[in-house]
């Protein structure tokens, strides 16, 4: 069996080029005993990624140069060493950008497709959902009557925060580029407040959308919005910070003056809180109430959410470069198979 990948050809310096990616077909080794044969259906693109493309110190390992880049895909399985697993069965692994690949069968979970989309296994009752569950329950806490503000809104992290925020009793506001993101932001995903970041008034309009202040600060892009949000904080606000993808291209420092030393006197003036996370630190705890509690919400329409599918493999450098500069719409997708 012949698989196709695209593999880390160098790393990038700023966006990420197609000459920083290299498209190889190789032969895949024989099953050997608790081993499955995946064909990949759908390949999840994330902000992360661009981290992992980098050899800075983080949270985990960057891909090496010329290994396949990393990340979470729904497949098929179409041979089986493995008790575990059948031909047939459709499972969530963590395969990366590949037609196929060879997996331990214990490092798969097996989906329903008839409990909901397998896309949602990459999405709302996937990784990003339970992201933005874990991230605004466990830090931000928002209370009843408190304003929620969460930048890049429409994203799959985003809509499920601010979604979220409402059923516990906030008020959720939310940031995000361009007037038609901005109308699905109250119209379809139902936050009381949508803000475009690139109005020349957003100064003004964060102002009146939160004549209260803000609470919660659930933070996944930095640079200009943060600074803004930022300076309308109230006192004891959570700030849970997921991403900073404003910054993950960034070749240099940005311009102007120094912000960190206001920004630090804000957090000892106001007491705030502010805690980076990864996800993976809450599965142990989280796990079970995120599975029962997003899947009723999802069923009862409570949390809706949107996909942006590409189709092909050959289209996901590109797709992967419009998600780091916000040009997909809700959780991207890559339809590698049927």
């Amino acid at each position: 069996m012949q698989t196709t990948q695209i593999r880390l050809a160098a790393r990038p310096v700023g966006e990420p080029t197609d000459d920083d990616f290299a498209f190889v077909t190789e032969e895949l080794p024989a099953l050997e005993d608790g081993q499955v044969l995946l064909r990949t259906i759908y390949l999840s693109l994330d902000p992360y990624m661009r981290g992992r493309m980098s050899a800075a110190k983080s949270y985990a390992e960057p891909v090496p140069v010329g290994g396949v880049m990393v990340g979470q895909t729904v497949c098929e399985v179409v041979e089986s060493r493995s008790e575990r697993r059948a031909v047939g069965d459709v499972v969530l692994a963590y395969t990366g950008w590949q037609t196929y690949a060879v997996a331990d069968a214990r490092h798969t979970r097996r989906l329903d497709p008839d409990a909901a989309p397998v896309s949602t296994a990459l999405g709302v009752l996937g990784m990003p959902g339970f992201t933005a569950y874990a991230g605004l329950l466990e830090i931000g806490r928002p209370q009843p009557g408190e304003t929620v503000v969460v930048a890049a809104a429409t994203g799959p992290v985003g809509s499920a925060v601010g979604q979220i925020a409402q059923i516990k009793g906030a008020r959720s506001v939310g940031i995000a580029g361009g007037a038609e993101k901005v109308r699905a932001l109250t119209e379809e995903f139902g936050f009381d407040v949508a803000l475009d970041h690139r109005s020349p008034t957003f100064h003004e309009d964060l102002a009146a959308a939160t004549p209260d202040g803000i609470d919660v600060y659930f933070e996944n892009v930095g640079g200009t919005v943060a600074d803004e949000v930022t300076r309308r904080l109230n006192r004891y606000a959570r700030i849970p910070v997921c991403g900073l993808v404003a910054n993950y291209n960034a070749t240099e420092a940005p311009a102007g003056p120094d912000r960190l030393p206001g920004f630090m006197a804000r957090v000892l003036t106001l007491s705030l809180t502010i805690r980076g996370f990864i996800q993976s630190e809450f599965e142990a705890t989280l796990t079970e109430s995120f599975q029962r509690d997003m899947t009723a919400w999802v069923r009862d329409g409570k949390v809706r959410y949107r996909e942006d599918v590409v189709e092909g493999l050959v289209n996901a450098p590109e797709a992967f470069r419009g998600l780091l500069v916000g040009r997909n719409f809700g959780k991207l997708l890559v339809k590698v198979g049927e």
